[in-house]
Order: C-alpha cells, then sequence, then structure tokens
C-alpha cells in the first residue's frame, strides 16, 4: 500500500498557481517594449523582447517543482503486517578460562585445537541465534568478573569473547563465586527470564562461596542454571618412552555439576567433542526458545528518491532544451 509520510506538504504544490495568479491580476502599465541589454531594460515597468521564459520551460520547471514537493511529502510502500518476535530471556554465558582449558583435545577438520578456542567457535554460532535476548559475559577462573554486562549488542559481546585469553582470571577454579556474581546479575531481573550457562572442564579449587551455597541461592533467585562439562575422556600422550592412553578430564567434577542442575531447574551436559558442544548449545536454544507472542508491525520501503531523482534529471535536462530551443530559433530567422 502507497502513503505519504507527510501528506499536508502537498499543499505546497499550489505555490507555482499562486504565482501565476499574483501575475495575471497586477495591474496591467503600458510600458515601452526594447532590446534585452538596453541601458533601459533594467528600469521598473519596461519589457524586454525574450525576457518572458517559453511555455515549455515554465511546464519543465512546474515539474520539477511538483517532483520535488512529492519528495518531500515522503512516499512510502508500507508492506503487510508481520509480527515482531519479543524475547524473555536475560542470558548469563560463564565460561571457564583458567589453565586446563589450554587443553587441545578438541578436534576441527582434522586438526587439535583448546577448549576454549572450541567454546568460542561455538559459541558465536549460538549468540548469532538468539537475536532479541539480552546476552551478557562472565569469564572466570581463580576469581570472576563480567567481561560484557547484559545487553542486545550481540557483536559486541562476540568481540570480547574472542579477546577472553586463557589465565586471564587466574590459575584456580572458582564455580562457586561465578554462580554468585551471575546470580547478582540477574536477581533483579523479571521472574521466569534469568538463565546461566556454565561452561567449566575441572573442579571448584577457589573462591570464598561454596558452589553447594551459591546454588541454594540460585534457586531461591529463580535463577536457572545449565552446566556443561567439557573435555575428552580419553586423549594419547607422545612421550619419550613411547605412547600412553590418558584422561584429560580427570579433574572434572561431574556430580557437582549435575547437582547444580538439578537442583536450579536446568540441564547437564557433557561435551567430549566439538560436535557433542555444537549440539549442547543447540538442546539450550531448544530448551530456552526465544519467540513469544508479541507485537506487529508493517514494514515501511522509502520511496522519496524516486521522485527527488525525477526532479534532478529533469533539472539536468533544462539547459540543453534550452540550447535545443535556440538552434531552432536562428535557424528560422537564417
Amino acid at each position: 500500500m502507497l502513503s505519504l509520510a507527510a501528506p499536508w506538504l502537498l499543499l505546497l504544490l499550489a505555490v507555482p498557481l499562486f504565482l501565476v495568479f499574483r501575475q495575471t491580476t497586477r495591474t496591467a502599465v503600458e510600458a515601452p517594449v526594447i532590446p534585452v541589454g538596453h541601458w533601459l531594460s533594467g528600469l521598473p515597468g519596461v519589457t524586454t523582447r525574450g525576457s518572458q521564459p517559453p511555455l515549455w520551460r515554465k511546464v519543465l520547471l512546474t515539474v520539477v517543482w511538483a517532483l520535488l514537493v512529492i519528495a518531500l511529502a515522503r512516499p512510502q510502500y508500507v508492506g503487510e503486517s508481520v509480527q515482531l518476535p519479543v524475547t524473555g530471556r536475560d542470558l548469563l554465558l560463564a565460561v571457564d578460562i583458567s589453565p586446563s582449558m589450554d587443553e587441545r583435545d578438541m578436534v576441527v577438520s582434522g586438526r587439535t585445537i583448546n577448549r576454549l578456542q572450541a567454546v568460542k567457535r561455538v559459541l558465536h554460532e549460538f549468540i548469532d541465534k538468539r537475536q532479541g535476548d539480552r546476552l551478557g559475559l562472565l569469564l572466570f577462573g581463580t576469581a570472576p568478573y563480567i567481561q560484557a554486562p547484559l545487553s542486545f549488542d550481540h557483536r559486541t559481546i562476540r568481540l570480547l569473547l574472542d579477546e577472553a585469553g586463557i589465565g586471564m582470571a587466574g590459575r584456580a577454579t572458582a564455580i562457586g563465586d561465578a554462580m554468585g556474581l551471575a546470580i547478582k546479575r540477574l536477581r533483579d531481573r523479571p521472574e521466569d527470564q534469568r538463565v546461566v550457562i556454565l561452561l567449566t572442564d575441572g573442579a571448584n579449587t577457589a573462591g570464598e562461596i561454596s558452589p553447594d551455597v551459591a546454588t541454594g541461592i540460585a534457586r531461591d533467585a529463580g535463577v536457572r542454571i545449565y552446566t556443561i562439562g567439557i573435555g575428552a575422556e580419553s586423549l594419547i600422550q607422545r612421550g619419550l618412552l613411547g605412547s600412553r592412553r590418558v584422561n584429560p578430564s580427570r579433574d572434572l567434577d561431574e556430580a557437582l555439576l549435575k547437582r547444580i542442575a538439578s537442583e536450579t531447574g536446568g540441564q547437564y551436559f557433557r561435551a567430549r567433542s566439538l560436535p557433542e558442544l555444537e549440539l549442547i548449545y543447540e538442546n539450550i536454544n531448544q530448551l530456552e526458545p526465544i519467540e513469544l507472542e508479541g507485537q506487529h508491525y508493517r514494514p515501511v520501503t522509502e520511496l522519496y528518491y524516486w521522485p527527488a531523482g525525477a526532479a534532478a534529471l529533469v533539472w539536468l535536462l533544462l539547459p540543453f532544451a534550452n540550447a535545443g530551443a535556440g538552434l531552432r530559433r536562428r535557424s528560422r530567422h537564417g
């Protein structure tokens, strides 16, 4: 459907008619008609030959004016009504960046990468799918800190996630403190919209708050915590005396992560490989839907540049039209 954003501006279309009316109603004065350029031509009431623009020029100038007025009125195309999805989630991503996350037991395209690189790779896609959600980023090691507060600016969150480095928060793992800080950031948000996704590869080895105490606080505050334990269960290590198979996730406290998720209404997931980690975040995406019944809006496409462009084109053609008219006059007189 076509419409105008400022239809009242169309009143300006009457300006040329007003000028014509004013000119025709002006009192006629008998005055000599002299050639253009004569020293008397500048006096009031004196008419010069050729001083009146031809009719075609007046018509073109009127067309230019009309097109400019229409452009000022901002013609628009209003599309069909579209439902705008509304999010109901404040979602905080809590990521372990302790030195153990440097373990290179994740494989992508035949090459090994460390656990933090795998997390960044998967979280990029997860963040892109949460359009409309307010996301935040919490990093933790010996101490937790907010890398990115809750925000709709997902691009900045991705950049800040990329800048996270191994050991930036210390060499231990304070899971309880990380949970406490996440709860503090979410407890003032609307109820039933508070979600934490906590990813770690170890056990609680530091901090002032025990994970069990933090779990009780989260439960009372209505904060759901999804926990992810990352790390392969088997890895071949090569040394001077040969190769041996080890468990790089031997320090992972799965019992704790399961307890945290169970008591807060979340779920525990185990990521032994990159594909499993991708599947986990896809499952969480489905468990925490991002679309609710929302408002409707009609998409608007601005069309003002069409009449504005046409006016500019006609204006640029005026000199060529003048030149053509001059040539025709000279050919007749010649």
